[in-house]
């Protein structure tokens, strides 16, 4: 029988006092700002004074000697260790609470600590917590917009703000605990767990030195291939990315991660003494931590300037969690199996990835390596210029670049140096985004990451994509369905055939999320008018995939009506636009012998593509 310890109430003013809290490596950073740190502050002002108030809970795992390491609650533990602080409360000691392997953050906690009017020291801002340091300007802030009586009042409140701490059985599984957690709806996700168990299997033998290092890097890589919505090599300072991308930020220079532990250790040896995050000169970037915090939070936001660009310009087509069961099956080598992207077994497809630690620093490496490769060669969404508001698609690499005042930044360029080829590409994986919307169906990102594992061609994965998406057709059976029955991709894949094939005549083409099938001659037309026959109305020539937007628009309009009043609606299908030109350049009735026409030129066009990838095979 395990242990129980009966949950434990403290008040802010004691919570502290005699304990110290640990944040493990696999907790998310502090990220509270200014809508939840004042909201928990507003709780404590509006909290009644004739009886007690529960701000929350806390879960924790008793590391010995008042030590526990904190499992549930840590940003709102951070936050009143941070309001304690400014407050100068007497029994808050300097190690209260402490970040496992996260430097930047403990020192920041150090510095706002012993931050008074006679200790005002130099401080790198690359040496420090932006997200920490912000969090403490909010509190700053908070008060300085209080009369003395209304600081006094909040602070009187301390002693009769609860918080319920719990702490978990003695010797309870802790991994069982967090899926317990996640079951629940609680803050873990599964990812997340699946971070506690790799970290996990990296700190398994104590008696290693180097584990606290290996663990401090395999938790830098995790966090920065985890920010799915930025390029991987603007997760790492310049220095960092310089050793681990190269000079040109393009170029994956890691073995192993062994050779990534002795770049990152290089790197870290030297920048935080001389070079500032940026690459600026030292001298140029210092600030005293007073001067930070009495700043506006817009000063500390704008130090991040490019890098806030960057993560609003691109949003990643796949979740992280998708991401990792990705580079799993690319290391398992599996067919299209959809359980091994299925996220209701996400544990079980990953449980020989922490069985060992050297399985699990082999995944830390894979999961970097096969994050630059997702961003070079996997379509992202880009918001910028006239597709602000909507996005397009995206098929681009970083670079660096050197602007005008001798800065290095990032440069997007597309992946490939032939722009017809990059284009082709890119449309070729939107067809697929936008057909196979399911994670667990999207298949062909494994491919072409394990495809371009070695330096490859554009026109290898193009190859390898077609022939990925004939063989799905050639599985629907297109000539034995009609009307709703015949699979998307048969829609999608002659699209893009069309495109590819007639690139000039397409130009402007682009793969919109279509899912709704339009009847050219509509199955109920208004009047009973009809040139075409109700047994040939569900034909494949007469079909084409739209938007359900456009489709209602269209509604049961004859075709003549179609082509010359929405001819913007045309533009969402090339066979879309085939069949009006059939119409309006042909002078020709929209009837059953011109659907039987059109439909058999497309399935012919289908099983010529089909043909050409079995003789490549």
């Amino acid at each position: 029988m395990k242990d129980v310890v009966q949950p434990k109430e403290f008040n802010i003013n004691n919570i502290f006092e005699g304990n110290k809290y640990l944040i493990p490596l696999y907790q998310r950073n502090y990220a509270w700002g200014v809508e939840e740190i004042e909201q928990l502050l507003d709780d404590i002002y509006d909290a009644p004074e004739d009886r007690d108030y529960f701000l929350g809970s806390l879960i924790v795992n008793n590391l010995g000697e008042n030590r526990f390491e904190v499992i549930d609650g840590q940003q709102r533990l951070t936050t009143l260790y941070l309001l304690l602080s400014y407050i100068d409360v007497n029994h808050l000691q300097e190690d209260s609470l402490r970040f496992e392997a996260r430097d930047k953050s403990n020192k920041t906690l150090n510095k706002i600590y012993n931050l008074n009017d006679e200790e005002d020291g130099q401080v790198l801002n690359t040496e420090l917590s932006d997200e920490i340091i912000e969090g403490y300007a909010i509190i700053k802030n908070y008060f300085n917009k209080k009369s003395d009586n209304e600081k006094k009042a909040l602070c009187d409140k301390f002693n009769f703000i609860k918080i319920i701490r719990t702490q978990v059985p003695v010797g309870i599984d802790l991994n069982h605990y967090f899926e317990v957690m996640n079951t629940r709806g609680e803050q873990l996700e599964l990812h997340e767990i699946a971070k506690a168990r790799i970290i996990g299997a990296i700190a398994s033998d104590e008696k290693e030195n180097n584990n606290s290092k290996d663990k401090e890097i395999a938790v830098k890589i995790w966090d920065a291939c985890s920010q799915m919505d930025k390029y991987v090599q603007m997760c790492f300072s310049i220095k960092e990315r310089g050793k681990i991308f190269g000079d040109d930020w393009d170029t994956f220079c890691v073995k192993d991660f062994e050779d990534l532990k002795s770049k990152y250790e290089d790197v870290n040896k030297v920048s935080s003494k001389s070079i500032g995050y940026g690459g600026e000169d030292i001298s140029k970037s210092s600030k005293t931590l007073k001067k930070i915090l009495s700043g506006t939070r817009e000063d500390v936001s704008d130090e991040k300037g490019d890098e806030e660009e960057d993560d609003l310009r691109f949003e990643s087509i796949i979740s992280f969690s998708n991401f990792i069961l990705q580079v799993n099956k690319v290391l398992q080598n599996k067919n299209d199996e959809e359980s091994s992207l299925d996220d209701k077994v996400f544990l079980k497809q990953l449980e020989d990835r922490w069985s060992s630690k050297e399985k699990a620093v082999e995944f830390i490496y894979s999961m970097l390596k096969y994050r630059y490769i997702f961003d070079r060669y996997i379509i992202k969404r880009e918001y910028i210029g006239e597709t602000k508001s909507e996005g397009t698609w995206s098929l681009k690499r970083l670079e660096k670049y050197i602007d005008k005042k001798r800065q290095e930044k990032p440069s997007y360029l597309g992946t490939f140096e032939r722009d017809n080829k990059n284009n082709i590409l890119k449309v070729l994986e939107s067809c697929l985004r936008v057909t196979y919307t399911s994670p667990k169906t999207m298949h062909w990102i494994a491919s072409v990451m394990n495809l371009a594992k070695c330096k490859v061609d554009v026109d290898e994965i193009i190859n390898e994509l077609e022939s990925y998406c004939c063989k799905k057709v050639e599985e629907s059976h297109p000539n034995e369905h009609r009307g709703f029955s015949i699979e998307r991709i048969v829609f999608t894949y002659l699209d893009y055939i069309l495109y590819r094939d007639n690139i000039n005549e397409f130009k402007d083409f682009y793969f919109q999320f279509r899912t709704s099938i339009e009847h050219f001659s509509p199955r109920h037309p208004i009047g009973d008018e009809n040139d075409v026959s109700e047994d040939h109305r569900d034909d494949f020539g007469n079909l084409a995939l739209i938007t359900t937007s456009a489709n209602s628009v269209l509604s049961n309009k004859p075709p003549e009506y179609k082509v010359k009043a929405h001819k913007k609606v045309l533009e969402q299908s090339p066979k879309f636009k085939k069949m009006a030109d059939l119409l309006e350049n042909g002078s020709k009735k929209w009837d059953d012998n011109l659907v039987n026409e059109h439909g058999q030129d497309m399935i012919n066009l289908l099983d010529s593509d089909i043909r050409k990838r079995k003789r490549r095979c």
